[in-house]
This record gives C-alpha cells, sequence and structure tokens, in this order.
C-alpha cells in the first residue's frame, strides 16, 4: 500500500479512536450513577438503563479494539487489509444490545408480577441529565462517522441514542408511576420493556448493514454511478462493460472493466488503465484501490447498446 493511501485511512482511524474512547469514559459514568439512583431509587427502568449504559461500554471498547485493528496495513495473509474486523465489531454491537434487550424485557415482566415501592423523585433528574449528555454524544459520534465514512462507529453512535431513548422512556414510566401513586408501581416496568423493544429495533438497523458488507454487498449503488461517470472522463475508455464496489472498513474497493481501442498497443493499454485508477482515486478519496480489467472495444455491439 503506497504512503498516500495509508495516510487516508489512519487519519479516519485515529479520529474514529478519539471519539470512541470519549465515550467509552462518558458511558462508563453514566452508567455508575444510574445504576446507583436506581438502587437507592427504586427504579428498575433506572436499573435497565444502567444496563443498557454498561453494553455501551463493552460494545464501545469493542469497536475500539476493532478501529485499531481494521487499521493495520495489508500483510500477507490479509491482502486487502483488516477493514471487515470493522463490521465483525458492526455485528458484535447489535449481538450486545439485543442481549441487553432480552435481559431488560425478562426482569421487567419478573418485576410487574412482583408490586414494588415506588421510584423517588429524584430519579428523573438523573434521567434528564442523561437524556441531555446522551443525545449530545450521539451527535458527536454519528458527525465523526459520517466524515470517515464508517459503519460501526455510526452503529456505536446509535447505541448511544437508543441509550437516550430508553431514559425518555424510563423518565415517562417513572412519572407515571410517581403522579399515579398506589397502583401504579409498574408503569416504571412497563417503560423499561418500551425501551427493550426499541433497542431491539436498533440492533436489527445495526447488524443488516454490517452483514452486506461481510458478503461483499453493493451497498451504496449511487458510488457505482459515480465511478464510471468518472472512467468515462479518462481519455481512450469506450465504454465500462462492469462495475463493482465492496466496503472495507472505511474503504471501498472498485473492480471494473473498460473498453478501449483495440488497435493501441498492450502497453497504451495498461496507461490508460492505470490514468483511470488514478482519476477515480484523486476524486473519490474513500476509494482504497481500483482493478480495472482492459477489453478490446468492440464499436458495432457498443452502436447497438446505445440504440
Amino acid at each position: 500500500m503506497n504512503k498516500e493511501v495509508q495516510e487516508n485511512i489512519s487519519h479516519p482511524t485515529e479520529k474514529g479512536l478519539k471519539t470512541t474512547l470519549t465515550g467509552i469514559i462518558i458511558s462508563t459514568v453514566l452508567a455508575v450513577v444510574k445504576a446507583l439512583g436506581g438502587i437507592f431509587g427504586n427504579s428498575y427502568a433506572l436499573i435497565a438503563d444502567a444496563i443498557e449504559s454498561a453494553g455501551d461500554v463493552l460494545s464501545s471498547t469493542m469497536l475500539w479494539l476493532g478501529l485499531k485493528w481494521s487499521a493495520r496495513p495489508p500483510d500477507k495473509n490479509h491482502p486487502y487489509g483488516h477493514g471487515k474486523a470493522e463490521a465483525l465489531i458492526a455485528l458484535g454491537i447489535a449481538l450486545a444490545l439485543t442481549t441487553a434487550a432480552i435481559i431488560i424485557t425478562k426482569d421487567s415482566i419478573n418485576n410487574i408480577l412482583t408490586p414494588h415501592k415506588t421510584p423517588a423523585p429524584f430519579t428523573l433528574i438523573i434521567l434528564v441529565g442523561v437524556v441531555v449528555v446522551k443525545e449530545l454524544l450521539y451527535r458527536y459520534v454519528l458527525k465523526t462517522a459520517e466524515e470517515i465514512n464508517s459503519g460501526a462507529v455510526k452503529a456505536d453512535a446509535f447505541h448511544h441514542r437508543s441509550d437516550a431513548i430508553t431514559s425518555v422512556a424510563a423518565f415517562v414510566g417513572i412519572s407515571i408511576a410517581i403522579i399515579g401513586g398506589e397502583g401504579y408501581e409498574s408503569a416504571d416496568d412497563y417503560a423499561a420493556i418500551l425501551a427493550a423493544i426499541v433497542i431491539g429495533y436498533n440492533a436489527y438497523h445495526i447488524a443488516r448493514p454490517a452483514i452486506g458488507e461481510l458478503l461483499d454487498e453493493s451497498l451504496v449503488p449511487e458510488l457505482n454511478k459515480q465511478v464510471k461517470e468518472l472512467a468515462f472522463h479518462v481519455k481512450g475508455v469506450h465504454h465500462v462493460e462492469k462495475c463493482y464496489t465492496r466496503k472495507m472498513g472505511v474503504m471501498h474497493i472498485v473492480d471494473m472493466h473498460i473498453w478501449v481501442d483495440s488497435n493501441i498497443s498492450v502497453a497504451d493499454g495498461h496507461e490508460i488503465a492505470h490514468e483511470v485508477k488514478n482519476y477515480i482515486q484523486e476524486n473519490l478519496p474513500e476509494i482504497q484501490d481500483v482493478l480495472v480489467h482492459i477489453e478490446p472495444s468492440e464499436i458495432e455491439a457498443l452502436k447497438k447498446e446505445k440504440g
């Protein structure tokens, strides 16, 4: 891998690592605060929220390790690099979310069947602070994810958003329990179940693109169109027969077939292929590599195709 490509990878990875570390520190503090508030404030919704934040810490730690691994340069056994590690981490985050949702649902049902005390009012103050902090963290992480084009970092961002949503649900449930008084204590637990449903929904939307990346699915059809248009700007390219893109961590790899004049030399065809690769990478920095296959141009077939 040349120096320019290495710089393109190391920069977004370092940014992602910094963002993720910030999330780990904040989520750890919030998990402890919510757990203590839930225990001393008689709120299982708040305890469930603490479990979700603990899941944030675990998944963000997995992400941090995954980003470190995916940034490693290609080697003999991994000629395309280690970018797929990022998709595996995203799946791990989705699994952690799903597990948290199942645990919260199970314990909430048990609490509904077992009468308990009304949550303490001070738990509402804790939740207001948590929602504000988590929403700000979500926006901060999502901005970084979009800047570096990272599915795993984006998954981590939505994990923070799901934590904010569970906190809102807990706030509503605790408020109903406090205002309603005796007989409404279980509103706290129903709020926890609602939060678990939201967590499960987010888990699916994190896992789906990660699976697609691992299976080399074409996740960004618009990128194929852009690559084709750029190839046509290179002098000597008569037609783009095939163009496939696959995601590799924060980068993409392109495989394409182009038609050139069948009367030119092999050296000239080779030069055109290099010009196509360079032009595409200059205009689309997220492209890690372009493999160009040269085909002799069939003018009559091209005319027929164009009608």
